[in-house]
């Protein structure tokens, strides 16, 4: 009895020193694996890094300009960050024109044209996406087509147009030809097509308008769409350029994109005068941006895909 229980000891000995030396081999594997992983982590950080700084390269350049001396960026040295920063650049940027004021022009500006576009937009959507009537898919591709019309093609009736209204030098001008676009109305129309129809239906059998659907329905569901045509929409009109210059004249009515070119002289040492307008201009399009880039991404990408 002593041996056999000796034996059984021997094996039940054996038998856990085999379960430790597998649990230890599991858990070096995972220790490796986990390893490998931080590495490849790291890997792609700094890959990642890498790549946003060469993208970023001529943007953290133009801010390092802006806070350079013009004796410096016109020199023999390559000067790639300022060796004595001054925010000289900013105060004369501001102060040699209404800067200001034309970014408060293009700001609310660009909101009208947003809020416009946005209401516009989806209510065409939806009337091509729920509603039934004679020639939807014709008109559909009509509204389509003025999408392959460069705006240089229309731009001079355009201008007649509204010059024969006496809107020249107006923000009527400015907003009433941009409140609607067919970007827009395809963006908001390919969302709507992942919707069921029966939800449209089952709505209008409980007696609800359409507009009250649009509220209430689409657009609680629809808040990707409209984040991602908000942060379009803001950041396209507020780069306008060729329209606000023709249509405008006066200080009191230009927008910011027309008062950077009025920075910008004969004189070489305007140029890092200009730059650091150009940094003050680009602070607001490229906040939206960054804090819109995840609704404008969800809202491209959300109509794309169904299932």
């Amino acid at each position: 009895m002593a041996a056999i229980a000796s034996n059984q000891a021997a094996v039940n000995y054996a038998g856990n020193k085999s379960k430790s030396e597998l649990e230890q081999l599991h858990q070096s594997k995972e220790r490796e694996a986990m390893n490998r992983k931080r590495v490849r982590t790291a890997c792609r950080v700094i890959l990642n890094v890498a790549m946003a700084l060469l993208i970023l390269s001529p943007l953290l350049y133009a801010v390092s300009i802006a806070f350079m001396p013009s004796s410096e960026l016109y020199s023999q040295e390559l000067n790639l960050i300022p060796k004595n920063p001054t925010l000289q650049n900013f105060i004369q940027a501001v102060t040699t024109v209404p800067l200001f004021r034309f970014v408060l022009n293009s700001f609310g500006v660009s909101i009208a044209i947003t809020l416009g576009q946005i209401v516009t937009c989806s209510l065409a959507a939806f009337a091509f996406s729920f509603l039934e009537f004679k020639g939807k898919g014709v008109l559909f591709m009509v509204v389509m087509a003025t999408m392959m019309v460069p705006g240089e093609a229309t731009i001079i009736s355009n201008y007649l147009t509204v010059s024969s209204w006496g809107w020249l030098d107006s923000y009527y001008v400015l907003i009433i030809p941009y409140l609607t676009s067919a970007t827009g109305i395809f963006m908001f129309r390919q969302f709507y097509s992942a919707f069921p129809i029966s939800l449209y239906e089952a709505a209008k059998l409980d007696g609800c308008s359409n507009l009250r659907f649009i509220s209430t329905i689409l657009v609680p569901l629809t808040k990707p769409a409209i984040g991602a045509m908000a942060v379009y929409t803001f950041i396209n009109s507020w780069n306008m350029y060729m329209w606000p210059l023709l249509v405008t004249g006066s200080q009191e009515k230009r927008t910011v994109q027309i008062g950077i070119s009025m920075l910008n002289s004969v004189d070489a040492q305007s140029m890092t005068m200009m730059i650091a307008g150009v940094v003050i201009v680009i602070i607001p399009s490229l906040s939206i941006f960054v804090v819109g880039q995840k609704q404008l991404i969800r809202g491209m990408f959300s109509g794309a895909v169904k299932g």
